[in-house]
């Protein structure tokens, strides 16, 4: 089945001839075109952006940006049906749109999948084309804003091609074209080549506030400022000498003067003709103080960001590209806010893009002498310094962290966040701003890993590292797709009769060539890429599998599962655990779901709906290592919590240490006092064992009661453990 055939207009004969009358789809490249499509394409982020003119039988780009072919069929094309419409057609995904599901130009090369279209509309009402924007992938939405923009687009295009079209009328005969130019929205002047006005149309009446009458027979200097004065009588002087003027045949822009003593900007496209011995001047005229505005209102949408004014990731590349050409040394410094997502979280995004506004404010007081100060995107910023002392980045560094680090005071509430920051140096850290970037990344990664709230700069070391990084990370996804992965059981104990009552499934890996390995030396890496919600299904089905036939040796066995963060985000957790148990067998009495309490404090919004849901089923939810992290005693009222797990670190020094043993005290009784279930980690003495016991903790598990062990191992000691209901 092939593309859909293209529309036909119902006054395509005179749309056509009109398209003809513009004399563009032959003509040279223009420049304010290119300009143009490339504004569009960051302005909307798109990879292809495109003046796109409708033949009869062909469309024709010209304008392009990001697409090699300057035409294609007409019945391949997207524009021949935006032409039929007068506002933006757009489509979200061609694949999901009859009429371009089967396109050439979707299944295969430029892969069209997002598609924008204003047409370009002439005063007389005919649709010649279109500007349109491409994207290889598919967008859910096209704002109304944005679509208002492409229109203001539109409409720049197409004043530049009436002014282009007029200028060509004037080429074909002083008769037609002063019949032409009486009706024209321009202003139309004619002179002699001593500068007398022998031709003034309405608009020019309109424009600079004289009539006519008034001003024929008198000199054309009347409408030109001071300021081009002189090059315009050098250029009447060269025109009777015999030689061309300086600008005829192209567009200039100069001021225009008006009978009110006011200028405003004008553009401007000169030519000459001879009529027997006299030579004739033509100019039009056109006012482009709204086209002007409307440019810079776009361009400025283009190149700075919307929400703190600071140049945004596009002004950013080009700064960094322009200088490094330059070969001047520079100094990167690439900063990132250490606890701004809790601001979101806690008081929402519009107190966060408050926070944002204030940052912005702060980075340009601390250093106004830098070249580009620049907001990349969400909380990351960067600074292009002159120079690349080491040194004197560091003291900006240093200077930038604690300005950023005063608290930020918002209606209601006063927030303190801090900022990590990482320094590359040009030409010393990379020749290329990708390079050099990439540099500053690295360092501010160590930055923030190092404990935040500091500075680094880069070194050459940190790249080495990198890489290795990135070979691990390659390990990991090999490890998942090789089955590498493997699941130990730890056995948890009822202490008021010793029995195994369920196990906690833990994560291993068993390397090839490193032996088998403990979460502690991967799992930080593993829960930060894209395949830990997939690792982390397998585990909880892996698990879920095993715990339906032990559950059938020992009635109420529950298996605890640890969550990635990841899974936490996600919106399908509620799916995939109803999915697991529904394959695996296991009753959701039989699940026990194990999150970091830091975890539930950054997602309590959403993920509070998705714990209920599934607390409602019977899915069992414990708080991990309850008391090492931020969780305030609220969060144990507000989530449905069914159990405490006291960290190891707590358990392990609880006979010699009384702070240690009064944390566990107070934790045994929160969770009496909330009736909630409490479960010791890390036991390995029979010291803690009574500890515990005395203090009416109810469940534990450690060394003590048997290491993390197979699922065999595990069948076989609840066997020798012959352990009743």
């Amino acid at each position: 089945m092939g593309p859909v055939p293209f529309p036909i207009p119902s006054d395509e004969a005179l749309r056509a001839s009109t398209l003809a009358d513009y004399h563009v789809l032959e003509s040279p490249p223009e420049l304010e075109f290119d300009r143009l499509v490339q504004l569009a394409s960051r302005l909307f982020s798109v990879p292809i952006a495109l003046i796109s003119l409708v033949a009869s039988d062909r469309q024709v780009f010209k304008a392009r940006v990001g697409l090699d072919v300057c035409e294609t069929d007409r019945d391949v094309s997207f524009c021949a049906h935006a032409i039929l419409s007068d506002e933006v057609m757009v489509v979200p995904d061609a694949l999901e749109d009859p009429r371009f599901a089967a396109n050439p130009l979707v299944l295969g090369a430029p892969f069209i999948r997002f598609y924008a279209g204003k047409p370009l509309v002439t005063p007389g009402g005919q649709r010649l084309g279109t500007v349109c924007l491409i994207d290889t992938q598919p967008r859910a939405t096209f704002s109304q804003s944005e679509q208002d923009n492409l229109s203001d687009l539109a409409e720049l295009v197409m004043d530049r091609m009436e002014l282009l079209r007029l200028a060509h009328v004037r080429t074909v005969g002083q008769a037609r074209f002063e019949n032409i130019a009486v009706t024209s929205p321009d202003a139309i002047i004619c002179t002699t080549d001593v500068g007398a006005i022998t031709f003034w149309n309405h608009a020019a009446e309109r424009l600079f506030g004289y009539t006519s009458e008034e001003v024929t027979g008198r000199c054309g200097s009347l409408v030109v400022p001071d300021s081009w004065r002189a090059a315009y009588f050098e250029d009447l002087a060269r025109l009777r000498e015999g030689a061309a003027m300086s600008a005829a045949g192209q567009t200039i822009v100069r001021s225009g003067l008006r009978r009110d003593g006011s200028e405003f900007p004008a553009e401007i496209s000169l030519s000459s003709w001879r009529e027997g011995r006299a030579t004739s001047v033509g100019a039009i005229v056109r006012d482009i103080t709204e086209r002007r505005r409307n440019e810079d209102r776009l361009y400025r949408l283009a190149s700075l960001d919307a929400l703190t004014e600071l140049p945004n990731r596009a002004a950013w590349r080009a700064c960094i590209q322009d200088t490094l050409e330059q070969g001047t040394p520079v100094s990167v410094l690439l900063l990132d806010l250490d606890g701004f997502k809790e601001v979101n979280d806690t008081l929402g995004h519009s107190a966060g893009d408050q926070v944002l506004k204030m940052v912005a404010a702060r980075l340009k007081a601390e250093c106004p002498d830098a070249r580009m100060i620049a907001r990349l995107g969400g909380d990351e910023f960067v600074l292009l310094l002159a120079g690349d002392d080491r040194r004197g980045a560091s003291a900006v560094a240093d200077a930038l962290v604690r300005a950023l680090s005063r608290p930020y005071d918002l209606p209601g509430h006063v927030f303190e966040i801090g900022a990590s920051v990482g320094i590359a140096l040009y030409p010393a850290h990379g020749a290329r701003a990708e390079d050099l970037l990439g540099a500053a990344d690295l360092a501010l990664y160590r930055a923030k890993a190092a404990g935040k709230g500091r500075y680094v700069v880069f070194e050459r070391a940190f790249r080495e590292v990198a890489v290795a990084r990135r070979e691990f990370e390659r390990e990991l996804r090999r490890a998942f797709e090789q089955d590498q992965f493997a699941l130990l059981y730890q056995p948890q104990i009822d202490l008021r009769d010793g029995r195994i009552r369920g196990a906690e499934a833990l994560l291993r890996w068993q390397h090839p060539t490193r032996g088998l390995l403990s979460p502690v030396s991967f799992i930080d890496v593993l829960a930060q890429k894209p395949i830990a919600p997939a690792v982390g299904e397998w585990i909880m089905r892996t698990a879920c599998a095993q715990a339906r036939g032990w559950r059938e040796r020992v009635p109420g066995f529950r298996i605890g599962v640890n969550l990635f963060e990841a899974q936490v985000r996600s919106a399908q957790l509620r799916n995939v655990v109803e999915r697991v148990l529904g394959e695996t067998g296991l009753p959701p009495e039989g699940l026990e779901l194990e999150l970091l309490e830091n975890t539930m404090i950054r997602h309590d919004g959403a993920l509070l709906q998705v714990l209920q849901a599934l607390r409602a089923m019977g899915v069992g939810l414990a708080f991990d290592d309850y008391g090492t992290g931020f969780a305030s005693l609220s969060l144990l009222k507000r989530f449905p919590v069914s159990r405490l797990k006291i960290d190891r670190s707590f358990i392990r020094d609880v006979i010699s240490d009384p702070e240690d043993a009064a944390i566990v005290r107070a934790v045994i009784y929160l969770g009496r006092s909330f009736g909630l279930e409490v479960i010791a980690e890390g036991v390995e003495t029979k010291a803690q064992l009574d500890f515990l016991a005395a203090n009416q903790c109810t469940q534990a598990q450690g060394y003590l009661f048997g290491r993390p062990m197979t699922a065999q191992a595990f069948t076989s000691e609840l066997a020798r453990a012959a352990v009743l209901p």
